[in-house]
């Protein structure tokens, strides 16, 4: 029998301890996955997840937040995700509960990069960093509406619970 290969899902990235980022995995990333133990899935893709990956999550009991079918207000477009999204995702990114957690849309892009990007800004990074990593995944698929939200996204919005992340 073959030894099982760790091979991370695209646009893998670890975010802070027990946070990771990615696009949708697949059959070949699941034994990468199950080594980070996780909790939870944070997916950000208005479509449904694959068939497999499904089936992980259902095998490994994880919690998983599916934010762009949930979302009640005005859609996502193909460029942005919406504030209501973001906002509930940095909620779920608060919750230690969640942790270890995995953000995932299609190809870990663009709503993972935009939620990364504003979980950034209430971390107080500046805009050259984490617009740098924003681009460092997006690759020459950046989206500058992408950018504007992170730029001009309200931090205020966002309620820190008292049981938070030691990295916020």
């Amino acid at each position: 029998m073959a030894a099982a290969r760790n091979i991370p899902p695209v646009n893998f990235g670890h975010v802070e301890e027990g946070l990771y980022r990615s696009g949708q995995p697949n059959e070949l990333n699941f034994p990468f996955l199950e080594k980070l133990q996780l909790k939870a899935v944070l997916y950000l893709s208005p479509e449904d997840p694959s068939t497999e990956f499904g089936n992980f999550i259902a095998d490994h009991d994880l919690r998983f937040y599916h934010l762009e079918k949930q979302s009640r207000g005005m859609p996502s477009t193909a460029s942005t995700v919406s504030e209501e999204i973001v906002v509930t995702a940095l909620k779920q990114i608060l919750d230690i509960d969640n942790y270890p957690l995995l953000i995932a849309c299609n190809l870990g892009r663009h709503h993972t990069g935009t939620v990364v990007g504003c979980l950034r800004k209430l971390q107080r990074w500046n805009l050259t960093s984490i617009f740098e990593e924003y681009r460092r995944f997006a690759g020459s698929k950046l989206r500058l509406a992408n950018e504007q939200f992170i730029e001009f996204f309200d931090t205020e919005l966002v309620m820190v619970p008292a049981k938070h992340p030691g990295w916020l």
